[in-house]
């Protein structure tokens, strides 16, 4: 099978037939989660999967499973996926390309008769983005036991209207328990969604780790007062606090190899020109794939916050309301020796954004193959990986999958 290769031409095309559902004037998608829009590729998705063999399967919260059945299907299956939802202005490729990936790695063995050691699977994750409903990867976090299955189909949009009615309108409520599917690997292509394989010159990225995620919601209760009669000695400054906040969350991603840190939001009171601020409220986001390394840096961020509160005489309220584990891919070399076999350049990276493979990882061994895109843009409708970027990235995954199938068939021999 060293030959073997998908059909580039046919992946494109099934890749921007997609696009055309929820198409945006700008070249990008919008199709949010649980919208007839959603059905449309859903259904789409189904079709395509039952004409290269497949049985079908839908889960309690949506997520949808193409079974393709392989020589002894006791064994437990290789697994590939990822999500049809798209961001509001959304592109083409993020989750799509992973999911289409794996209907052309079918459509593949279907055509070429080619019987698998193990039985394969095909999925789509419900709600990936988390842009209707909340949290994102919402499907993947519920069927691993992240998330509460009765609580999740509760979620409700803006305008009140719940997950699971939507699910169950477009069709798509199914009856299959959370965790059922017997899987012994599971691999996700997708766009980087960054600009280092292209920066790199690399066509193929063996994902490592997962981005460890911290999140914080900071207050800086000072004192307002008028900016021209108060002297500098006598203030409570909450801007001059926070200033020296954001300016540390730069420093400790300086830091640290790897490192990330952001504020994105920022409240201000009472937010008048010539009153010293009162109150502040903003976000805070440290990242890092090293679990050890993010841990130091919630704790070089809670010890500044302390001292500038002692410095400055006011008071810092630091809420660290949200951790997402860092994610080590155990099935990466599976990745690696493939791209090798295929003769494509790659590189060892990491997923700096979340992936349903991230909460898979908590079950079974798991990898994930990124592909470059332009200028690493994303979430964005300018979107954009080429046909032959796609097409390395599929053939990646055929490979990957053919050799982890026979890989389980052995280990079950012994």
């Amino acid at each position: 099978m060293q030959e073997l290769r998908i059909n580039e031409q046919r992946l494109w095309d099934s890749l921007m037939q997609m696009g055309e559902i929820g198409a945006t004037a700008k070249g990008g998608c919008n199709r949010l989660a649980g919208t007839d829009l959603d059905k449309q590729a859903r259904d789409l998705f189904v079709s395509w999967c039952k004409e290269a063999g497949c049985d079908i399967t839908v889960d309690k919260i949506g997520n949808i499973f193409a079974r393709r059945p392989g020589k002894n299907n006791d064994l437990p299956a290789v697994g590939t996926g990822s999500h049809l939802d798209t961001q509001p202005t959304g592109g083409k490729f993020d989750g799509v390309f992973g999911v289409l990936s794996g209907v052309e790695v079918l459509r593949t063995l279907h055509e070429q008769n080619i019987e698998t050691p193990t039985a394969m699977e095909f999925s789509v994750w419900t709600n990936e983005e988390g842009s209707r409903f909340q949290p994102a990867m919402q499907g993947s976090g519920t069927y691993v036991g992240r998330f509460d299955l009765a609580t999740e189909l509760d979620k409700t949009d803006v305008n009140g209207i719940r997950l699971g009615d939507e699910l169950d309108r477009i069709g798509y409520l199914g009856e299959a328990d959370m965790g059922s599917r017997h899987l012994g690997a599971f691999f996700e292509t997708h766009i980087e969604q960054g600009p280092i394989l292209e920066d790199e010159d690399k066509m193929i990225g063996v994902v490592r780790l997962g981005q460890g995620i911290r999140w914080y919601n900071i207050e800086v209760e000072g004192r307002p007062s008028h900016s021209g009669t108060t002297p500098m000695h006598l203030r409570k400054d909450a801007m001059l606090a926070a200033s020296l906040i954001v300016a540390e969350i730069e420093a400790i991603a300086l830091r640290h190899d790897n490192g990330l840190g952001t504020v994105g939001f920022m409240q201000v009171y009472p937010n008048s020109r010539n009153t010293i601020p009162g109150n502040i409220k903003f976000s805070g986001d440290l990242r890092n794939p090293v679990p050890e390394v993010l841990a130091t840096m919630h704790e070089e961020l809670l010890t500044f916050c302390d001292k500038v509160a002692e410095q400055k005489n006011l008071t810092i309220n630091v809420d660290p309301f949200w951790y997402f584990a860092p994610v080590e891919f155990n099935a990466s070399n599976d990745v690696k020796a493939a791209a090798e076999k295929l003769g494509y350049s790659h590189m060892d990276i990491y997923a700096g954004a979340g992936h349903d493979a991230c909460y898979m990882a908590d079950l079974v061994p798991t990898g994930m193959i990124f592909t470059p895109c332009l200028n690493g843009i994303s979430h964005n409708e300018a979107e954009y990986s080429s046909p032959e970027q796609c097409a390395a990235g599929a053939n990646v995954l055929l490979h990957t999958m053919l050799e982890a199938s026979e890989r389980i068939a052995n280990e079950f021999k012994k």
